[in-house]
């Protein structure tokens, strides 16, 4: 799967989802990049934050057609990392030079892996998702989620990784 990559955002890489995405990487054969490993600043009005890794990861992610984006459920939202990824897409949006940079996100396809201590992922959490993925024009592919409140237990969760898988790759 060339064509996708997935961006993971959470406090630990080898806890829940770290190892959730891990399965689900090596089914598709894709490269997991940890934001945890880049210096990317909170969105700045002043844009003195440009010079970080948030530029050179984008070019990295446009040149897939299919972003996995991996976070646990925080408090109703995506992670803290998560988010502050999320936020600095606003650079797009302000930069005149970095506008057709930010264009090329239409069309690409967008999906969600999380884990939270709930039996399904949050409405809330999914909205914010999905809302932020229309609004850059970009396809919701859709979402795989486990339930970790006891612990990690990926037997649970063959066939829906499984389906989730097949919609990836068709």
């Amino acid at each position: 799967m060339a064509s996708t990559i997935a961006v993971f955002a959470s406090a630990r890489r080898k806890g829940n989802t770290g190892r959730f995405i891990d399965w689900i990487a090596e089914e598709l054969g894709i490269e997991v990049i940890d934001l945890a490993d880049k210096n990317i600043s909170p969105y700045d009005y002043d844009h003195k934050n440009i010079g970080d890794d948030f530029l050179p990861l984008m070019e990295r992610l446009l040149e897939r057609d299919k972003i996995i984006f991996v976070t646990p459920v925080y408090w109703y939202g995506p992670s803290a990392q998560m988010k502050v990824f999320i936020d600095r897409t606003s650079n797009f949006l302000d930069l005149d030079e970095l506008k057709d940079m930010g264009r090329r996100l239409r069309g690409k396809t967008a999906y969600i892996v999380c884990t939270s201590i709930s039996d399904d992922a949050d409405s809330a959490f999914l909205g914010s998702l999905t809302n932020t993925f229309e609004y850059l024009g970009m396809r919701y592919g859709g979402y795989v989620h486990a339930n970790c409140e006891n612990g990690y237990k990926p037997d649970k969760y063959r066939e829906d990784v499984s389906s989730f898988v097949h919609s990836i790759k068709s």
